[in-house]
């Protein structure tokens, strides 16, 4: 593996035997004697490379297979086959060297010690990582500061609210000063402004430190301000893996420009004014104001300077399709596909 890669898997594959329960009071009765099972391939021979340094968005919809990789990637599950490389460890075989590059923050899981104060949960993190003292002491400092913890550090977990508890997980993960950092639904349940925060403070780290980040999430808002490749999964294998402008290009509708003029206007006068740019269309929505249909491929500078050099414009708003629309086009694709 390059030393440029952070992670490496190849033809991954998980599958889990799982019970079938038998209908009715007889079918309780044999299972009790004789159960039946039946694999289930979660994860179906999958396939990607991300480079240090990367912030890669891992997305699907619930029971695609995401959680399972992650869990892989991590070392809590063994794969059933294929090959898989993260920090130059094999995570399931190599357990003590691989935790010790690896930072992890489950947004419905708690690392942090309930009952007691989170600088004492800090503390016993670094025994379990053995950091150096002097070494932690500095990296703490760092993080609350960034985070803007301090009052929080002698109140018990259980006392903290979703966001401040989150951003608390976040310094737990990476006290030991982690090369790559797993998130899964980090920003789940939080505020707009926590979520903000968050995100900032994420890019901070991988701007600063080089951080390879893997986040998994649904909120698709975290993968367009943090994200510059995507990779989608639907029923354990990958559906697209790429950029994601790329994403966006290839599966963006187009987009609309909405314009509110000084007087009233005309369809005829308007189809004129963009008459050659091919598959872009008007509607009006009052008599002052209309609409501007522009498929992807027509240049949006182009359509607006033949606008604007002629009409006399009080207001114009822009609207692009977004990342949930596009996914979700996506997914409806794939299914009517298969």
């Amino acid at each position: 593996m390059s030393a440029n890669i952070a992670i490496d898997v190849e033809q991954l594959k998980k599958q889990f035997r799982v019970q079938k329960n038998r209908e009715g009071l007889a079918g309780a009765m044999k299972d009790l004697f004789k159960r039946q099972y039946t694999d289930v391939t979660a994860v179906k021979g999958i396939s990607f490379q991300i480079p240090r340094g990367e912030i890669c968005g891992y997305i699907g919809e619930n029971g695609a297979g995401k959680s399972t990789t992650i869990k892989m990637l991590t070392g809590i599950l063994v794969p059933t086959s294929g090959r898989l490389n993260v920090n130059g460890h094999i995570p399931h075989k190599e357990r003590e060297a691989f935790v010790k590059g690896i930072g992890v923050v489950f947004g419905q899981r708690s690392q942090l010690w309930w009952d007691i104060g989170v600088i004492e949960s800090f503390q016993l993190l670094r025994k379990v990582y053995k950091v150096p003292e002097a070494d932690y002491r500095r990296r703490l400092g760092e993080l609350v500061e960034r985070l803007k913890l301090a009052d929080l550090l002698h109140r018990p977990v259980r006392k903290l609210s979703l966001g401040q508890r989150m951003r608390c997980e976040l310094v737990a993960a990476l006290l030991h000063n982690p090369s790559i950092l797993f998130l899964d639904e980090p920003t789940i349940g939080l505020d707009i402004l926590v979520k903000t925060e968050i995100r900032d403070f994420l890019k901070e780290m991988n701007r600063e430190h080089g951080t390879t980040i893997l986040l998994t999430t649904h909120d698709l808002q975290d993968i367009e301000a943090l994200c510059s490749r995507v990779i989608m999964l639907d029923d354990g294998s990958i559906i697209y893996d790429g950029n994601l402008s790329d994403l966006k290009t290839k599966w963006s509708k187009g987009r609309e420009i909405q314009f509110q003029f000084g007087s009233q206007v005309a369809l005829p006068a308007l189809e004129q004014l963009t008459a050659g740019l091919g598959g872009v269309h008007w509607k009006l929505v009052n008599e002052v104001t209309a609409v501007m249909w522009l498929p992807v491929a027509v240049n949006v500078s182009e359509a607006l300077a033949r606008v604007v050099s002629v009409g006399d414009i009080r207001d114009i708003q822009i609207f692009e399709t977004n990342t949930d629309e596009i996914v979700r086009e996506i997914y409806q694709t794939e299914k009517s596909h298969a």
